[in-house]
């Protein structure tokens, strides 16, 4: 995707890490209750060690987990599954080398303990099958993650405040031709027509004008009711265009669309959007 890149929710690695240091502490206890099952007693060092190494390799490939669900989110297509079910065998393959290299590098050149991990087709299978488990989780947090995040804020209600009357429908609300936005320090205004697109990004929205991006704190949903609908259409649920910056629409994968904006950014038009966007500007096949 040619647009520029969303901003960085810092929220993201801090949720992550905290979860995952969570992980490595009760994977660590099982790790070595079930060796002192077996009679082989365990150190709790040697079985944190184990698991650091385990989630170390976890957390360096949840950019790729994230960009797959970018990719193919599984919500707007079924088929999209079948991409995230072929990951499995990449994502296995690098987990377990990933962690036997890292043990090795900790036991044997660190620690100085020798340390044994057969890299057997039957070893590879069992790392295989808890990896089908680790990455439906994985895949459970990251969507769920997105959805908390991006998640409309609705605003604080005043207690004994009575409900406004709604706006007469011969009097509608003017709509904004401009934004004021904050940026060091100072406030720049942004016209609305100089919008390309407007891209959801949790509690905030960016707005991509020309090569600029800036944001503000509304949510999408927010935006799209208070911008003309003659102008701007959802195309996606993180994605708001102004129909006058369209330069291409293209078929994609799945039924989905792809639209080329003049500025070269280029944004989905999934399927569900499609209605609204060819009830201003009609695609023909």
């Amino acid at each position: 995707m040619s647009s520029p890149a969303r901003p960085f929710d810092r929220r993201v690695p801090a949720i992550w890490a905290a979860l995952l240091t969570v992980s490595v502490f009760a994977h660590a206890h099982v790790e070595m209750a079930n060796e002192t099952a077996r009679g082989i007693p365990m150190a709790y060092g040697t079985a944190l060690a184990i698991q650091v190494s385990s989630h170390l390799v976890v957390a360096a490939m949840l950019p790729a987990i994230y960009w797959l669900h970018r990719r193919w989110p599984i919500g707007e297509h079924p088929r999209n599954l079948l991409f995230h079910v072929a990951a499995l065998v990449p994502f296995s393959i690098a987990h377990t080398l990933g962690m036997a290299a890292l043990r090795f590098l900790w036991f044997g050149g660190i620690v100085g303990i020798p340390y044994s991990f057969p890299l057997t087709l039957e070893r590879l299978l069992y790392e295989f099958a808890k990896d089908i488990i680790a990455y439906a989780l994985l895949s459970a947090g990251t969507v769920a993650l997105r959805h908390y995040l991006t998640r409309p804020v609705p605003p604080p209600a005043v207690q004994g405040a009575a409900t406004p009357e709604p706006a007469p429908e011969s009097s509608p609300r003017p709509l904004p031709e401009r934004f004021a936005v904050r940026r060091k320090g100072r406030e720049i205004m942004v016209e609305v027509a100089d919008i390309d697109w407007i891209e959801a990004s949790g509690n905030y929205a960016v707005l991509h004008v020309g090569d600029e991006t800036f944001e503000i704190r509304s949510s999408l949903t927010k935006l799209e009711g208070e911008l003309d609908p003659k102008r701007f259409v959802r195309v996606h649920k993180s994605h708001l265009v102004n129909i006058a910056r369209v330069a291409e629409v293209t078929p994609w994968v799945n039924g989905d669309w792809r639209i080329r904006l003049q500025g070269g950014a280029e944004v989905n038009l999934s399927r569900r959007y499609r209605q609204r966007f060819e009830a201003l500007a009609p695609v023909r096949a």
